[in-house]
């Protein structure tokens, strides 16, 4: 892949983008869940089940919460300030005026996203009558990326946010295609995970042909250079401080004695996963070093050699 080849996808944006074709989605007051169960392990645990189970509904509804808020985060935040300064012309990598186009477009998608996001919340609110509790103002892309700009020379701080900003990408579409798919969570809910899943699946591939044209023209120190901080991002990105924090806090506000607040964070304190190959979110991430071509470098195999199988 190279700028002269880059195709737009301008008319299927124009065609299926969520933001043209999709209805508003209104949450349904069923007995389907609000969200899943095998994505917040708290509710799983020996300690809650037998402490206690009725508690599992505000548990769940304040996990949609922190999502909520993580997703605008990260469109707003993140995604959207690399989106709109490649559009403008004002990225440290220049691209041609038709990736410019699709920049904007993402720009759109996202806000929108963190504007359904927002409606969604207040649905919530307004239906189950719970409020959110304190959310996280970071999260984990908050702090991994500015750890990778911090370690790349000046003159390479543009690329290693594009595959920083890349990486995120595609570790968000498969997350939220397994999202879209679980069965138990209520159909708005659902119908959301797809929406967004729609766009995201394009937004991958746009951000993944970026990185492709960067990287063919990238010099082979560039390359070594960029290669060396990856494992410095995926650390930081995989970390699981901020949903601990988020779970302690969490547990925090259940009604139950100190001895029962402690055995639950105590229980929470061991789900992380090791940030190694076994990791859930790895396969993801080496998925897209393949496909835009990072992985045919012997440099970023090197790097990586702690996350391939």
């Amino acid at each position: 892949m190279n700028a002269a080849t880059y195709q737009s996808f301008a008319d299927t944006w124009e065609n299926r983008a969520s933001i043209r074709t999709r209805p508003r989605r209104m949450l349904e007051n069923d007995d389907k869940l609000i969200y899943p169960l095998s994505r917040q392990p708290l509710v799983l645990g020996q300690a809650f089940l037998r402490e206690c189970p009725q508690q599992r509904d505000f548990v769940l509804v304040q996990t949609l919460y922190k999502f909520i808020n993580d997703v605008v985060i990260f469109e707003t935040e993140i995604v959207d300030q690399t989106a709109r300064s490649i559009a403008k012309n004002r990225f440290g990598v220049a691209f041609p005026p038709a990736c410019r186009y699709d920049a904007m477009t993402v720009v759109v998608d996202e806000d929108y996203h963190a504007l359904v996001a927002m409606d969604f919340m207040q649905q919530t609110i307004a239906l189950t009558g719970i409020a959110p509790i304190q959310l996280p103002t970071q999260i984990e892309l908050s702090r991994a990326v500015p750890a990778a700009l911090a370690l790349a020379p000046p003159e390479l701080r543009a690329p290693m946010e594009l595959i920083c900003v890349a990486i995120a990408e595609n570790t968000v579409t498969h997350d939220v295609a397994a999202f879209a798919r679980d069965d138990t969570v209520k159909a708005s809910i659902k119908g959301l995970m797809a929406d967004h899943l729609l766009d995201e699946g394009r937004h991958s591939g746009f951000w993944t042909r970026l990185v492709q044209i960067y990287w063919q023209r990238a010099s082979e120190a560039e390359r070594h250079c960029l290669a060396q901080i990856l494992p410095v991002f995926i650390r930081h990105y995989l970390t699981n401080d901020l949903q601990n924090a988020f779970d302690f806090q969490l547990i925090d506000h259940l009604p139950v004695s100190p001895a029962v607040r402690l055995a639950l964070k105590d229980e929470v304190s061991g789900l992380a996963f090791p940030i190694n190959r076994h990791h859930p979110l790895v396969g993801n991430i080496v998925r897209f070093l393949r496909s835009s071509s990072l992985l045919d470098s012997a440099c970023v195999q090197q790097a990586m050699v702690d996350y391939l199988c």
